[in-house]
């Protein structure tokens, strides 16, 4: 499993989570929603230091992460982190 964001998304997180050299984005597992794998789960997004990293990309110094302890909800998928350009807001993609 891997972490991929896109540059638009990259300046998106820059200007709208005002993100610098060091901080750490995690990806995790929440209850509420709904995504293609699981139903009353959906994907959180937070500016937070990891516990015990399972899959990181860095750009720029910047740490994407998905713990460990939140793997199973990407069922064997990689991440796409983009933007929906239509509502300016960060959208995600599951791909094998």
């Amino acid at each position: 499993m891997e972490i991929f964001v896109t540059k638009e998304a990259f300046v998106w997180f820059q200007k709208e989570m005002e993100i610098k050299h060091g901080d750490y984005i995690r990806f995790y597992a929440r209850y509420g929603g709904s995504s293609p794998f699981h139903e009353a789960f959906s994907l959180g997004m937070n500016r937070e230091e990891p516990n015990e990293i399972g899959t990181e990309t860095v750009i720029e110094n910047v740490h994407f992460y998905i713990e460990k302890d939140d793997e199973w909800f990407f069922n064997e998928h990689n991440l796409y982190v983009t933007i929906d350009t239509k509502n300016d807001e960060i959208a995600y993609e599951y791909k094998k």
